[in-house]
Formats: C-alpha cells, structure tokens, sequence
C-alpha cells in the first residue's frame, strides 16, 4: 500500500502538535489569563475544546466510513491549525474560549484517525507495536511541553504557544499527500440531524463539569436529547451510529469497561503533578515522575497484538483491570514521605493497566464489526474513554478542592477511583468473546 509509512508520519505529527497543545495550554493558562483578564471564564478555556473534541469523535469516525480516511483527516489537521491561529490572534478571554472551541472542533476530527487508520494498514499482530509509538508521543510531549512553555512565557510570547501548531500542522498535511487509501467509502446520506442531536446532548451532559449551579438542569437536557437522538435514528436509513453496532455485545462492553476505567483513575495523572510540586519537585520534575505510565504503556501494548491472538479479548482486558486495582490500592499509600520515585513507580502501575486496556479493546473494537463500520466504531471506543476522562478528572478535582487538608483529598480520590476499578473489573467479566490466531488471520 503506497504512502502507509509517510502516513503514519503524519499521524505522529498530528498527535504530537494534539498532545503537547493541551499539556503547553495547562502550564501557561495562568500567564494568558493574567494578560486576558475575566478570570471567571478560565475553566471555559479547557471546557470548550474538551466539550467539542469528545463529541466529534464518533461524527469524524461515521464520516470518514462515508467519505474515506484521508480526506476527513486532512479537514480536521486545517481546523485544528486554523484554531491555533485564531487563539494566537486572541485579545479577550471571550475570544479564546470561542477560539479554543475552533481548535476542540479540529481535535475531534483528528483523534480517531491514529486508531482508524491503524486498523485500514496493520495486521492486529502489528497494532501493538503502533499504539506504542502512539503512546510514545504522549510521553514526548509530557517532557517537551513544559519546556517549549517556559520558553515561550520567559522568552518571547505567550501566543507562540498556539502558533507553533502551524508548521507541524502543515508538515503533517505535507506527508499526508501520498497516502492512497485502500479503504472504499460507503457513500450514503450523511445525517447532520443526529449529527447535531448528539453534540448537543453530550455537550449539556458535558457542560456541569464546569459550572456551578443548575448542572442537575444541563444534565437532564443532555439526557432527554439523547433519547430524542436514539429515537430518531431509528427512523434514518443512513444512521450517524449504526443501532446494531450498539446491539453488538462485545463492543458494547468493551465500551462500558473503558468508560468505567478510564473515569476511575486515568484522570490521577492530571493530579499527581500538583501532588510532588507542593512537595517542593519542580514543574519539569513532576512530568518527568509521569513518563513511567509511558514506559508501561509502551510495555504491555507492544505485545498485546500477538497475546490476543493466543488468549482473547477478555483474559487480556481482565489482566489490566487487575493492574488498574493494583495501580489504585498503590497509590492509597501516598503520604508526605512519598516523593519522585513513589509517583514514578505508581505510574508504570497505571501504564501497564492502560496500555493493555487501550489497545485490546482499540482492536477489539474494530475486528468484532463490519469493515464499514470500524470507523465509527473505534471512535466510539475512543468516545467512551474521553467521557470517562472527563468526569473523572471533575469528580477528582471535587475531592482535592473540597478537603480542608491536600494529602486527605488526595487520599479520597484514590478510594474513588480504586472504587470504579473495581467496578471496570465486574464489567470485563461479561465479555466473552475469545478469538483464535486462525481468526486473526482472517481478520
């Protein structure tokens, strides 16, 4: 297949400018909004892209089954670097939050495309060893992002910091060009009614992670919208989320497994940075502690391609809900004594867990359903997990901020996550679906 490598190339380059604006925004944020003014609207800054980037995954995914991979990416690389300029350009916090809306709209189309892509190129044996390097970029941009910031704050300007996405962005469309899909779309009539349902569901369910009063009210909007979006899609014949798919069992708990383990503690390693810095570590210190859940990641998703084929989907998924407790019932034992390596070693924990958990079901997901519907369906496994992400982290932040002393809430949000563990744990038992390596070769 001609172009597969260059690509993937700009896949890396996509996912690293995607990765490193969302950790370079949340070192920075505090001198941007300094500069801006309307404090008030700072949690908007990250709501906007959070809300818009979850909710258009699943659209992207349905959308590049209809129209092809190449093309749907290629719009989501413009509106993501299109959003950079704009939130360069921003000269009040109200332009930023819409600006950032831009650029989350441009996220959303570009993250499925690693997975979805991956799926169209690589034998399932070899898509442990490319979610690995996928992994590696988030573990790049952990260490890149708080330098490349300081730089730019102490160096030059804050909005440096959105215009340096232009020339990845541009390099990534660049590589793009040869790329010549082997994938052929199954044109049909796009269906922009469900398409603006769901967004506005998910947004309104969305929207109480970040306000302070009437979240009962948004929630409950958000939810009737959903049924309204389940009701009438049962009345298209070219469905945004095919029904059945979501009749498919083992998808189905694929996705409930990732929801409930991505909501119990993926959101820890937003928090455990803030956890060593007011132990007296330095911001680049406490990123650095966090390149162990990249270590673990890379180590239980390079083989997990060739372990499916010998021990199934659920036995793998099982093994890493057992490391995601393990991860938890580590960290109940953070304490003032505990330092780098503590948070270090705690955090392989973590990426063992989700690098086993991440790509089983990333394939899972795509080799359990119909060749024109991998898209919308890795997409959906990918939706499950930015739900997850996203509540957690509020749930999370509510316990740190609500307890009187630091380390006591640090200590609640890991009962609560350790408590969702255990819950993911209880959904991967009903998964039963084990596949042979003769099944995988037909795959």
């Amino acid at each position: 297949m001609r172009g597969k490598y260059s690509v993937m190339a700009s896949i890396v380059m996509a996912m690293l400018v995607a990765s490193m604006d969302s950790t370079i925004v949340n070192t920075t944020m505090p001198v941007i909004a300094k500069e801006l003014g309307k404090l008030e609207l700072y949690a908007w800054t990250f709501a906007s892209y959070m809300i818009f980037s979850t909710v258009l995954a699943p659209v992207a995914g349905r959308l590049s089954d209809i129209f092809g991979r190449k093309r749907v990416f290629a719009v989501g690389i413009i509106l993501f670097m299109i959003g950079s300029v704009l939130c360069g350009s921003a000269n009040t916090m109200i332009m930023l939050v819409i600006y950032r809306a831009v650029q989350g709209i441009g996220a959303g189309v570009m993250n499925p495309f690693p997975v979805i892509i991956a799926g169209d190129l690589f034998s399932v044996e070899k898509r442990g060893k490319i979610q690995a390097l996928f992994t590696a970029m988030w573990g790049l941009s952990a260490i890149m992002a708080p330098l490349l910031g300081s730089v730019f704050v102490d160096y030059w300007n804050w909005r440096y910091v959105f215009y340096v996405n232009v020339p990845i962005c541009l390099l990534s469309l660049f590589l793009l060009m040869p790329y010549k899909e082997q994938y052929e779309p199954k044109r049909a009539k796009v269906d922009y009614g469900g398409a603006l349902i769901f967004t506005a569901g998910i947004s309104l369910l969305l929207i109480p992670t970040v306000v302070d009063s009437g979240a009962l009210w948004y929630a409950l909007g958000g939810a009737l919208l959903l049924v309204l979006f389940y009701l009438f899609e049962k009345r298209q014949t070219s469905q945004l989320v095919p029904l059945p798919l979501l009749r498919n069992r083992q998808v189905a708990w694929m996705n409930v497994n990732s929801l409930l383990a991505y909501g119990g503690l993926f959101g820890a390693s937003s928090y455990l940075p803030m956890f060593l810095q007011q132990h007296g570590y330095s911001l680049f210190m406490s990123g650095v502690a966090m390149l162990g859940m990249s270590i673990g990641w890379m180590a239980c998703s390079v083989p997990a391609g060739r372990w499916i084929g010998k021990y199934g989907y659920r036995k793998l998924i099982v093994i890493g809900d057992v490391l995601l407790v393990a991860s938890g019932v580590w960290f109940m034992f953070l304490s003032d004594s505990t330092g780098f390596w503590f948070v270090f070693f705690g955090s392989i924990l973590f990426g063992l867990a989700f690098g086993m958990l991440s790509t089983v079901s990333v394939i899972g997901s795509q080799q359990l359903v119909a060749a024109t519907e991998k898209g919308i369906s890795a997409s959906l496994q990918m939706f499950s997990r930015n739900i997850g992400t996203a509540a957690g982290v509020t749930i999370m932040g509510a316990f740190l901020t609500q307890e009187a002393a630091p380390l006591g809430g640090f200590r609640d949000m890991f009962i609560y996550g350790l408590i969702i563990s255990l819950f993911a744990l209880l959904s991967s038992m009903f998964i039963r679906e084990r596949v042979t390596e003769g099944a995988l070769s037909k795959a």
